[in-house]
């Protein structure tokens, strides 16, 4: 690129990558995705690690397994032997020598038989190639390559001639370990992977709203045991603002709870798994994280039609209470053992919840399915935290990323959705206890609870909800409130007794290691207007200043060509004068 033409672009730097950004908005880029593009560079190199781990221990396996064959197979014929002495005796009573074979030869032979068997078990491991099927501008595959070590080809695909192009010059302007290892491509993203089966290491699938129509393609690139990592924006969506179309996106129904964005990320993984399961996969989370205005969950792809079976034991029907927070999940599935230990699949156990709440009187709202098995591994995500924490000068956006993965690694695996104390006492009309004692209260009756990264205020809890109203009841029996109208939901429940009596003494546990260290935990967003961007291409009105911000849209409408008509720069432009 010739000097003179840098004039038209601004250098944009992230990590070790950098590119080139035109300034009409043609290719699209978002600043506030470091956080997913960091993240996501964590878990990539946790992924690198860990691939070259198991692919060491399955060596290994193999490799016993071939000694011991080995010594089972020479067994035989050393046991044989005398018989076979016996059974050479000649018709006049002679016995005929056996041959002999030189000690050299044996040996000879059994290390021929080691390294030709060994050959065949040791295929070299080669580097993880990774497929961007969205690519833009190319700046996370530019990281991929630049920032992780070990990793082998990187494809960016982008159906949109701009974005290639945009993505070729920022290959050539990032050096030599950019052009040797990423290739930028004009395609149809789901074409592409399905005419690369099982091809990819990794598949990263980040698109502008829902990723629906990118899963059933992207599951069969993905090779076995591979990652795909899957971002959704589109959260008024999952989070209950249009249930049907939730339903013909991810054939799930969303409800408006305050565990909504949790919910989101269950729904989406209930939906890979679907596709994953009509080409005889499925799923194993390794983090699933809600963070700023998106989803992305990381998870690994594995073959196999009888592990398959279970995916019914993963799923699970929510019944929401439309007078108070109460929740019931409904399991799809459940096993049986047989006399001879074989197992048995059969449907969940129903009803899992009353015609209607028996803590208020109201009825249930049913949503789902969503994915209730656990959405992180703990293992994964206490290493990454670690890898994090390591390479801290390697992240932009640290401060944010670890505070999340903080969070995450407190969270109880095993318990789907939370509570929100605040509406608790918003359904009492009662003030409300700190976190402090509402979680001792539940500990000192021998539950567990955990903080979620979700929300703040959330509280996972394995506490059924009669426990849970108990000690709402007997926090109201020491902090009166005002007497309500009795069909109120909060009247119906304090008019109960409890049966529990909640013990407020301080537990030990009521507070995390990093709540106990005061380690930040939910950062504020670093500046205003910090959200999803317009998509690239589309042109700035006034109605963009909520996500914009009023200086950028006045600032792109001022620099508009002069031949726009005077009338329609005055309409446009009035709004933002009396903003």
């Amino acid at each position: 690129m010739a000097m003179e033409d840098l004039n038209d672009y601004t250098i944009i730097k992230e990590g070790e990558a950098e590119i080139l950004m035109y300034a009409k908005n043609e290719v699209f880029y978002n600043k506030t995705q470091v956080n997913n593009r960091d993240i996501s560079i964590a878990v990539l190199r946790a992924f690198v690690s860990k691939r070259k781990q198991e692919h060491e221990a399955m060596l290994s396996k193999r490799t016993s397994e071939v000694r011991v064959s080995e010594k089972d197979a020479s067994k035989p014929a050393a046991e044989g032997a005398p018989n076979e002495s016996d059974n050479n005796e000649k018709p006049d009573g002679e016995t005929k020598e056996p041959e002999e074979i030189s000690q050299d030869e044996h040996c000879g032979a059994s290390e021929e038989f080691v390294k030709t068997t060994e050959r065949k078990v040791q295929g070299i491991l080669r580097p993880p190639r990774v497929l961007e099927a969205l690519s833009a501008s190319g700046l996370r595959s530019l990281r991929y390559a630049r920032e992780v070590e070990g990793l082998g080809q990187v494809v960016a695909l982008d159906n949109d001639k701009v974005s290639v192009e945009a993505c070729r010059r920022n290959i050539k302007f990032n050096g030599s370990v950019a052009c040797s290892k990423v290739e930028s491509h004009l395609a149809d993203a789901r074409v592409y992977m399905l005419t690369h089966p099982r091809e990819f290491d990794v598949v990263d699938l980040d698109p502008y709203g829902s990723p629906s129509v990118f899963l059933d393609s992207a599951v069969q690139s993905v090779v076995d045991g591979g990652m795909l990592m899957c971002t959704a924006t589109d959260m008024a969506v999952l989070c209950g603002s249009s249930g049907e179309v939730c339903y013909s996106k991810y054939g799930s129904y969303p409800l408006r709870g305050k565990y909504c964005h949790e919910m989101a990320l269950r729904i989406l993984l209930a939906c890979i798994e679907s596709h994953a399961n009509r080409y005889k996969r499925y799923i194993v989370p390794v983090l699933s994280v809600q963070m700023d205005f998106y989803v992305r969950v990381f998870v690994r792809v594995y073959t196999s039609a009888s592990a398959m079976k279970n995916t019914p034991l993963k799923l699970s029907y929510v019944y929401q209470c439309t007078g108070c927070d109460s929740f019931h999940l409904q399991p799809l599935g459940r096993t049986a053992s047989n006399k001879n230990n074989s197992v048995r699949y059969l449907p969940g156990f129903g009803p899992a919840a009353p015609l209607v709440c028996s803590d208020c009187g109201k009825k249930f709202n049913m949503g789902g399915p969503i994915w209730s098995a656990p959405i992180h591994d703990q293992e994964w995500v206490t290493s990454i935290l670690a890898d994090v924490h390591s390479m801290k000068d390697l992240y932009p956006a640290y401060d944010r990323i670890s505070a999340v993965l903080t969070t995450i690694s407190e969270e109880l695996p095993d318990v789907p959705l939370f509570l929100s104390l605040h509406n608790l006492c918003s359904t009492l009309k009662c003030t409300s206890p700190s976190a402090v004692i509402f979680r001792s209260a539940v500990i000192n009756a021998g539950y567990r609870i955990s903080g979620t990264h979700v929300n703040p205020l959330g509280l996972k809890s394995d506490a059924p909800m009669d426990v849970t109203w108990d000690i709402m009841r007997c926090w109201v029996k020491n902090h009166p409130v005002k007497a309500q109208s009795p069909d109120q939901p909060g009247s119906v429940i304090l008019a109960k007794e409890p049966v529990l009596q909640a013990n407020f003494a301080r537990a030990v546990a009521s507070l995390s290691k990093a709540q106990a260290k005061k380690v930040a935990r939910f950062l504020p967003n670093p500046e205003r207007h910090w959200g999803p961007k317009l998509r690239a291409g589309r042109q700035i009105t006034s109605k963009h200043i909520s996500l914009l911000g009023a200086e950028v849209v006045t600032g792109h409408l001022n620099h508009e060509d002069s031949e726009e008509p005077d009338t329609k720069r005055q309409k446009t432009e009035d709004p933002i004068g009396s903003s």
